[in-house]
């Protein structure tokens, strides 16, 4: 077990039923972001590139990943801690056989208001029902332009377009509304595509989300000169269709938000690169094979897998949990520009977005 496992005084908090802690900059546990698999049918080059994770990659066994037993037990125990919503995410979540059972049981956990789902929409179609009923209450569909050519640059040459916004439209039909639709803008590649995808879902009901490429992972050879930045996408839009600032739904939105002037509905930005929100994050990641991550940018985990299939108690679990969200103080996005050495950082797929 690792040193994080607690101090006595974390150990005393799990037993006492004390409040849910805090980390180093006052942040609380809000959401938590379950990877529940480490593979993709997508082969995004800022993501997966096809020539790093080729046919012969080899991805996570199942007996390595978190079983659904094994996640909903950890779910519970970062509910007991504060974590209201929850989210499934992957690679590609879908790829995931009977979803649905560990939606159920998810949904049914004391203190969630709230379980979602983000996908590429491929599959959605064919689960979106059983999702539905099984108590998922909202979808996220990472969809990066609707231009042919530009959509299977942008996922590497797999997946359909058609069959993503059927996707779509069968989730909005199950009810699995408010829908989102993520873009991740890359300048040169698919920026002069934006306005065709607002012209698309504007006066649908479905809000479209951008959100500065960054540098997540290592991967994606990222330079700042690819971000197109939030103001120089509002300029353009509101040039189109003009628009006014909303509030937030919450504490913590990472999304900033904006309505059409004439009521066709609301677009966000989430601008991690030119206006950073660490501040106000409250979300931690469990990959697939069970590593706890408390930022999107971080270079290391710490394994809940072990200890869990070791025989830890659930207040020795807590404790773990309860040590590291202390020991927390990321804020990369707001350092970025200063950070120098070693820039390792988990790739994207591995964690979700």
């Amino acid at each position: 077990m690792s040193d994080l496992r607690g101090s006595e005084k974390v150990i005393r908090w799990a037993k006492s039923g004390a409040p849910a802690p805090v980390d180093r900059l006052a942040r609380p546990l809000r959401d938590l972001r379950i990877s529940v698999m480490d593979r993709c049918n997508f082969r995004c080059p800022y993501c997966m590139p096809e020539d790093k994770y080729h046919k012969d990659f080899q991805f996570l066994k199942s007996s390595e990943r978190l079983s659904f037993d094994e996640i909903l037990r950890l779910a519970q125990l970062f509910a007991r801690q504060g974590v209201r919503k929850l989210r499934i995410t992957g690679g590609e979540p879908l790829l995931r056989q009977n979803l649905p059972d560990l939606v159920g049981d998810l949904s049914r956990i004391d203190g969630i208001d709230d379980v979602a789902l983000t996908t590429n929409g491929v599959l959605l179609a064919q689960h979106a029902a059983a999702l539905k009923a099984a108590g998922l209450a909202r979808v996220t569909v990472s969809l990066d332009s609707l231009d042919e050519d530009v959509f299977v640059a942008m996922n590497g040459g797999r997946g359909n377009r058609e069959r993503v916004l059927e996707g779509i439209r069968e989730a909005i039909s199950a009810g699995l509304t408010p829908l989102k639709v993520n873009c991740v803008v890359v300048r040169g590649v698919n920026d002069h595509t934006v306005l065709g995808l607002l012209e698309h879902f504007r006066g649908t009901g479905v809000i479209v989300r951008f959100i500065e490429y960054m540098d997540v992972g290592t991967i994606n050879h990222w330079k700042l000169a690819d971000t197109v930045p939030t103001r120089e996408l509002l300029a353009a839009i509101g040039a189109r269709w003009p628009l006014s600032p909303v509030g937030g739904n919450y504490h913590g939105e990472v999304a900033s938000r904006y309505a059409y002037d004439d009521g066709q509905g609301e677009i966000g930005f989430i601008s991690s690169v030119s206006a950073p929100f660490c501040g106000s994050c409250t979300r931690a990641r469990l990959s697939s094979d069970g590593q706890l991550f408390t930022c999107l940018f971080a270079n290391r985990g710490t394994d809940l897998k072990l200890p869990l299939r070791s025989g830890a108690s659930d207040d020795e679990l807590r404790a773990m949990i309860a040590g590291v969200w202390e020991h927390r103080d990321d804020r990369y996005s707001e350092l970025r520009a200063g950070l120098r050495g070693d820039a390792s950082k988990v790739e994207m797929y591995y964690i979700g977005g």
